[in-house]
């Protein structure tokens, strides 16, 4: 067995190797889509997991074993999501201002990103448990896999579905809003973290500190609210 060989063994049963090529492989993402002029087509999440994926397949290394090794970082989701709070903080005039406005599009947008989904998926006739895994592809990762799990469905679907749901509305959104004539920061953003949770959530950010915030506000409350709704209409419908 060669030294490398070797190294790369003993590299891969501590969760060293995992962080490294995860970490290294956002900061080459992240460079390439400010080389890009930050397109919304090529998110670093996007371009940086699909370099990932080609270095794992290189390495004697599987899916499972990189998952397992990269848990640290999963486990940085939640105090990542609740760091978020501090715009929240600096817009709270403007929000308090609007929660009327607010609570009505929550509701509506919350429903309604979920039904579309699993109505299609519905009428396609895929199974129960699929529908079970699309119904929170608009919630922020951490919280659509506990939603998922509770339903039945397939966490590491609901997983992609996420990020490919993410990736589309910040990419779709602020086109979209300017084909709509809409340029009100707070209606975009909120638009952006109501469907397209975390992802669209730091495209936000680079519109505007307050399109970043009511994205933020989007995405906490849509994930809030569909923790408790979700499971109820699956109950009820179920």
């Amino acid at each position: 067995m060669s030294m490398f060989t070797q190294v790369t063994h003993q590299l891969m049963s501590t969760p060293a190797l995992a962080i490294v090529l995860t970490l290294v492989a956002y900061l080459i993402a992240l460079r390439l889509f400010h080389r890009l002029h930050d397109p919304s087509w090529a998110p670093p999440l996007l371009t940086g997991s699909c370099l990932l994926a080609l270095v794992i397949a290189l390495l004697p290394m599987d899916y499972q074993q990189y998952s397992h090794q990269a848990l640290w970082l999963t486990l940085l989701l939640g105090p990542a999501t609740v760091g978020l709070a501090v715009p929240l903080f600096e817009q709270f005039l403007h929000i308090r201002q609007l929660l009327i406005p607010v609570l009505v599009t929550l509701v509506t947008g919350g429903l309604v990103a979920s039904a579309t989904t699993v109505g299609v998926a519905w009428a396609l006739g895929l199974s129960p448990e699929i529908l079970e895994s699309l119904a929170a592809k608009s919630v922020t990762t951490p919280i659509a896999v506990v939603i998922t799990s509770g339903l039945g469905g397939m966490a590491s679907l609901t997983a992609g579905i996420v990020t490919i749901t993410g990736i589309l509305a910040a990419a779709i959104t602020p086109p979209l809003a300017r084909l709509l004539r809409c340029d009100d920061p707070r209606v975009m953003g909120f638009a952006m973290g109501i469907n397209g949770h975390g992802i669209a959530t730091a495209r936000a950010f680079t519109l505007s500190p307050r399109s970043g915030a009511f994205s933020s506000l989007a995405m906490g409350l849509n994930g809030a609210f569909s923790a408790v709704v979700l499971p109820l209409l699956a109950h009820w419908l179920g």
